[in-house]
């Protein structure tokens, strides 16, 4: 506590991200990394962006994005979206930072499930947003009725969810749409590319919907922080205004030339997805096979409950092994494990790992 903080600093929760250790010989399951590096092409571009010299870097990079966004856009080309309807930014987590400020901040509360991205309350907290937590089914399911014709401030929820890692099909995110015309809906797409169908394809009929997404997972660049936004071209042009109160750079010379080229190595990006998707299914069988109950997944992790275990004793055993997970300490998960997806080696050891914690 200081006396020269500001009086918003007092009151505010900060978002713990996921343990970052720096020992060796670590299988760092715990936050939804891709096991994969990312295509050659990325490498590639990031060594031509610097040249012999670096100089490059002596220049701003270019305030728009343009070239990201033209890629962002021929990616989508079977959707139709233009330039004008596509916002890139640091990380899908500061794209959001400036949807909360640009689209939410309004007289009544948004909406999103009680159990979500842990990230939405940090944003409403830091910018005076009211909220309203709406429960999900004893399953762990967003309820499409609870949020009909019900939002006024707007609705926000992660498509496929998180932690969960459950996913609602296009025609369940289009009824929440077009039951609150008046209110911006946001799907973030963090994980979409794991099995769920992306929302972008609803965007030209809904100009309350936004959409954003992430290069961090299903592309391998969590270390470069790449997001973007694509919806209607007058809630793009609210997040550019917050951005250019902001900062106007906000992607640097090797994040826009390397996220340009992970969108272009389609062939890489399908190899790694597949490969990710099943290694889930093959870690969901053997870990029922253990006795957990697991949440169908359509993300690049699984949310676990053993019956007969507790999930925290279970999270550090796993840990004096030198394997990470994560568990939320939260109502209503604090029995369960959020497991990222690794390599077919990583998976093995952690279900080897797990059968010795059970049978010492």
């Amino acid at each position: 506590m200081s006396q020269f903080w500001s009086a918003v600093v007092h009151g505010l929760n900060p978002y713990s991200p996921g343990e970052q250790p720096g020992f060796a010989q670590l299988i760092k399951l715990n936050t939804n990394e891709n096991p994969y590096p990312p295509s050659p092409r990325v490498v590639a571009a990031i060594r031509a962006e610097l040249g012999e010299d670096g100089a490059r870097l002596a220049r701003y990079p270019d305030p728009e994005g343009v070239r990201l966004k033209d890629a962002i856009v021929h990616y989508y080309e079977r959707h139709d979206i233009a330039p004008r309807q596509v916002f890139v930014g640091n990380s899908s987590d500061e794209v959001l930072a400036h949807v909360f400020q640009a689209l939410f901040r309004h007289a009544a509360p948004i909406l999103l499930p009680d159990v979500t991205y842990s990230f939405y309350p940090v944003y409403c907290g830091l910018y005076d947003i009211a909220f309203e937590t709406i429960p999900v089914d004893r399953d762990f399911a967003i309820r499409v009725e609870d949020y009909q014709g019900r939002a006024n401030g707007g609705i926000i929820f992660p498509n496929p969810n998180a932690p969960t890692g459950r996913a609602l099909p296009l025609i369940d995110i289009e009824r929440v749409v077009r039951a609150n015309p008046q209110s911006v809906v946001v799907i973030d797409e963090a994980y979409v590319d794991f099995g769920a169908d992306t929302a972008i394809a609803l965007v030209n009929r809904h100009p309350n919907l936004l959409v954003t997404q992430t290069f961090s997972k299903s592309r391998a660049l969590a270390g470069l922080r790449v997001g973007f936004a694509i919806g209607h071209p007058d809630l793009i042009e609210g997040l550019e205004r917050v951005k250019n109160c902001f900062n106007s750079y906000l992607l640097d010379h090797l994040a826009l030339a390397g996220a340009t080229a992970a969108l272009e190595d389609v062939e890489w990006f399908e190899q790694n997805r597949r490969k990710i998707i099943a290694s889930r299914e093959s870690l969901t069988a053997q870990l029922v096979g253990l006795g957990f109950q697991v949440i169908p997944s359509q993300a690049n992790f699984i949310f676990a409950h053993h019956p007969d275990h507790d999930a925290a004793t279970l999270a550090q055993a796993l840990r004096e092994r030198h394997i990470i997970v994560r568990h939320f300490k939260l109502p209503r998960i604090e029995g369960h494990l959020r497991i990222s997806i690794g390599t077919p080696a990583e998976c093995a050891a952690l279900v080897d790992a797990l059968k010795h914690v059970f049978n010492p």
